[in-house]
C-alpha cells in the first residue's frame, strides 16, 4: 500500500471493520516522520467532519517486521485492538501470499492466520489477570470488583471490566458505560462489557469502549469477556461471543486467547490537504 507523506499535502488511507467495528487504516512502513498525531486522529474520528472510525491503525516497519500502533477516537493511544489487528492481517497476509503473520503492537508480538471464508484468527496473547497489571488502582478480587454488580477485570493489553447481566439487549451500555470507564478503580480508564451467558458455548456482549463509546463490536472486550466467564465457571474455554455487528469465535488456548471472525474493505481514500492542515498537520 503505498502512501504519501502529509509534508506532500495528501495522506492515502483505507476503511476497513470487522463485524462493524470500523477503522482507518495507514501504511506508514516506507514513510519518513511521524504520520500522526492526536489532532489528526480526533480530526479524522469525527463522523461528520472527518471519515468516521472506532480506531484508527498504523502500520509500520518495526523490529525487522511489521508493527501497528492504535489510536482511539478521541486521539488517545491503545496497546491492543483486535478486530483492528485480524484487519491489517488481512492486508499483510493478501500482500505477502503468505498464511500467516506476526505482529509487533503494544501487546506483543502477536500471531494472525488466515482461517478460511475470508476470516482471520488472532493470539491476543495471555489475558493479564493480575490487579496491579491490568491496571486497578488496589488490590481486589478481579471477579469480585467493590463496583455495584461485582464485574470481573480482566487485561488484554488495554484494561476491561466485564459485568455479567441477566439481558445485554437492555443493559445501560450507555449511561453506565462512561461512568466505569471513569472509575477511580481504573487509573488508565477502561473498556466496558456487559455480557449474557446464554449457555457454556455462547454469550451476547454489548460494549462502551474507552476512547470510542459504544461500539458494533470489540475484539479485546470479547476476549475478556470469555476469559472472565470461563474464570467465573459460566462456560467453558471456548465460546461465541454474539455481539451487536455479529459473532466472535474466541478459544482460550495455553498460549493466548484466539479470536477469529471475517474482516471487510470499504474504500480507499486520500485526505484533503485541508485536513491535514486543520489537523495541525
Amino acid at each position: 500500500m503505498k502512501h504519501d507523506s502529509p509534508r506532500s499535502g495528501t495522506l492515502r488511507f483505507r476503511k476497513m471493520h470487522g463485524l462493524g467495528n470500523d477503522f482507518v487504516v495507514i501504511d506508514a512502513r516506507a514513510q519518513a516522520g511521524e504520520p500522526v498525531t492526536p489532532g489528526l486522529v480526533r480530526r479524522l474520528g469525527d463522523r461528520h467532519r472527518g471519515v468516521g472510525f472506532d480506531q484508527l491503525a498504523v502500520i509500520r516497519a518495526r523490529d525487522g517486521g511489521v508493527g501497528v500502533d492504535f489510536w482511539n477516537a478521541d486521539g488517545t493511544e491503545a496497546a491492543a485492538c483486535g478486530n483492528a489487528t485480524r484487519c491489517v492481517a488481512h492486508l499483510l497476509l493478501r500482500e505477502s501470499g503468505a498464511e500467516a503473520v506476526d505482529l509487533v503492537t503494544g501487546r506483543g508480538r502477536l500471531r494472525a492466520e488466515a482461517a478460511g471464508d475470508g476470516r482471520i484468527r488472532v493470539n491476543m496473547g495471555p489475558p493479564v489477570e493480575d490487579w496491579r497489571a491490568i491496571p486497578l488502582a488496589r488490590e481486589a478480587d478481579v471477579d469480585a470488583l467493590p463496583i455495584e454488580g461485582t464485574p470481573s477485570a480482566v487485561g488484554m493489553g488495554n484494561p476491561h471490566c466485564i459485568f455479567i447481566v441477566p439481558d445485554a439487549g437492555t443493559a445501560p451500555v450507555a449511561t453506565l458505560g462512561p461512568r466505569i470507564e471513569h472509575h477511580p478503580l481504573f487509573p488508565e480508564r477502561t473498556n466496558v462489557e456487559f455480557v449474557e451467558v446464554i449457555d457454556r458455548t455462547t454469550i451476547r456482549m454489548r460494549v462502551w469502549e474507552r476512547g470510542s463509546g459504544i461500539t458494533l463490536a470489540c475484539g479485546s472486550g470479547a476476549c475478556a469477556a470469555a476469559v472472565a466467564t470461563a474464570r467465573r465457571g459460566l462456560t467453558g474455554r471456548r465460546v461465541a461471543v454474539r455481539l451487536d455487528g455479529g459473532v466472535l469465535e474466541i478459544d482460550w488456548r495455553e498460549d493466548g486467547v484466539w479470536m477469529t471472525g471475517p474482516v471487510a474493505e470499504v474504500f480507499e481514500g486520500v485526505l484533503a490537504p485541508g485536513i491535514l492542515e486543520e489537523a495541525g498537520e
